[in-house]
């Protein structure tokens, strides 16, 4: 089975599993990470759960919350890539109010299905779910003001494609904010592999320099990456150990290297239309 059917096939698990009540996982068989999983859980405070509906927060796989770092306004056009149940195009809807518009982006038919659920439930007119794949964006050029994703972007088998295709639809002067995993650092293949099989949704972390490289040959300017959230060898104890790996022995080798983090990087402005901005030129 392909990256991209794998995939698929484990966010529409998620789907139909947050569709009956259940919350989706990310993090192994479900039950494998004890009490909680250290990706996914504590992203969004109780009050934003609470007013969101039940579906669209059981459904979130994200390593993040893109939607309460990136700078949103009023009016704006935010595309969400990966957008699985619609939690962050929900509360993007919001913060650019019924003068903005927010998509989601997914290729899983359950997660669309949810989503546009959860969009009724939450009474929210001012969304669009599209179905496709974040390698090849059905919007046109130069259409989006903001681009988020959480937890996504990693999954993909042609990252390189991916940022390309966000230059392509951000407006000039339009900003890419997204979370992932990220590695700092090199990791051993056998220990970044057992890792991935914690972090299920990650099998393919990008390194943080080689993200920050694929933004800017993309065309990107002002481009940071933000660590959000280290995480803890002992937080994998029973994946690395049904592995065959030593938590204790590992921690040498991954300790502060594989986090959440908040990616920053902007689409620059024509020259011209940079130089003239703040000045009597464009009245």
């Amino acid at each position: 089975m392909s990256v991209r059917e794998t995939v698929r096939a484990k966010y529409g698990e998620g789907a139909r599993r947050a569709a009956e009540g259940g919350r989706a996982t990310c993090c192994g068989p479900e039950g494998s990470c004890g009490s909680g999983d250290p990706i996914t859980s504590d992203l969004y405070d109780a009050g934003t759960e609470a007013s969101l509906p039940g579906g669209a927060v059981l459904a979130s796989l994200g390593c993040g919350n893109p939607t309460a770092l990136a700078e949103l306004n009023e009016g704006d056009v935010v595309l969400d890539l990966g957008s699985g149940g619609g939690i962050d195009v929900l509360l993007s809807a919001r913060r650019v109010g019924p003068t903005g518009r927010a998509y989601g982006l997914d290729m899983t038919d359950d997660m669309l299905e949810l989503a546009r659920r959860n969009a009724r439930e939450a009474g929210a007119e001012n969304v669009e779910f599209l179905r496709g794949h974040i390698e090849h964006i059905p919007l046109p050029d130069e259409s989006v003001d903001v681009i988020i994703s959480n937890c996504v972007i990693n999954l993909s088998g042609d990252k390189s494609r991916v940022t390309r295709e966000a230059f392509r639809v951000l407006k000039p002067g339009g900003r890419f904010a997204v979370s992932d995993v990220v590695v700092r650092g090199a990791i051993p293949d056998a220990v970044r592999q057992s890792l991935e099989a914690w972090v299920g949704c990650v099998a393919g972390a990008l390194e943080e320099r080689e993200f920050e490289a694929l933004l800017s040959e993309a065309g990107f300017i002002d481009v940071s990456v933000e660590p959000t959230r280290i995480y803890r060898p002992e937080e994998a104890r029973d994946i690395l150990e049904a592995h065959g790996l030593d938590p204790e022995a590992v921690a040498a080798d991954v300790e502060g290297r594989l986090m959440a983090a908040f990616v920053r990087a902007t689409k620059p402005e024509p020259a011209a239309e940079a130089a003239c901005r703040g000045s009597d030129c464009c009245a």
